[in-house]
């Protein structure tokens, strides 16, 4: 099929591979991309697969593929095994939130990253985040998943040493709907030093994670 033309040397230049953005893609295009899969022997990550297109694969792409229908995400062939305790915090400011944030932890578990969920203490509640905050500040990274106004990414950010990666989602009412009033208040926060990934983003936040990562051991090897 003359559309799909993938880079299997992703990995090997970046420390992650391609991944498979299922959105606007039939279930015929993603069949030939898995079979490629198969004839070199790699795996992939599927992203935005909802549960009607996957319900629509053949037998043998299902019966690959550990699939998630909370993220939407796919993970096809041999997976990396965790070997380490989790290096990385994913906080959710409602559970509205917790797709996107689903979406980086099965990114992360697909590289062999364990991740540690801690979920709905958005700042409307605050005490739901103060007594987080030990558990939080132990973690080098923290990918911050927050709709509406994205209050809970200038208080982490102010809080913790860690690195910050912003989520904006695009839960929310009125001119929150979309989620663009959560990014301009990610990138407008007056905590300094917060990476800010794309509405939704939770990939690219577990990729932006994963860059991290893997500065950090070859620092510490």
């Amino acid at each position: 099929m003359s559309e799909v033309n993938l880079d299997f040397d992703r990995e090997k230049r970046l420390g992650f591979g391609e991944a498979i953005y299922c959105a606007g893609k039939s279930h015929e295009q993603i069949e030939v991309i898995l079979s490629q899969a198969v004839q070199h022997d790699g795996r992939f990550l599927l992203t935005r697969l909802a549960p009607e297109k996957f319900a629509r694969l053949d037998g043998s792409a299902r019966g690959s593929m550990d699939y998630d229908p909370v993220s939407q995400t796919g993970l096809y062939g041999a997976v990396n095994p965790i070997t380490a305790p989790a290096q990385v915090a994913i906080l959710t400011a409602g559970t509205s939130d917790v797709p996107v944030a689903r979406e980086a932890q099965r990114t992360l578990a697909f590289y062999g990253v364990a991740a540690r969920e801690i979920n709905d203490i958005g700042v409307a509640g605050l005490w739901r985040l103060t007594e987080k905050l030990d558990v939080i500040r132990a973690y080098s990274i923290v990918i911050v998943v927050a709709g509406m106004d994205a209050a809970l990414v200038s208080v982490v950010g102010g809080l913790v040493p860690s690195v910050v990666i912003a989520v904006p989602t695009s839960v929310g009412y009125g001119v929150a709907t979309g989620g663009t009033a959560a990014l301009h208040s990610s990138l407008a926060s007056c905590a300094p030093g917060i990476v800010v990934v794309n509405i939704d983003n939770g990939y690219g936040a577990a990729c932006a994670a994963l860059r991290m990562i893997k500065l950090l051991n070859n620092a510490n090897s």
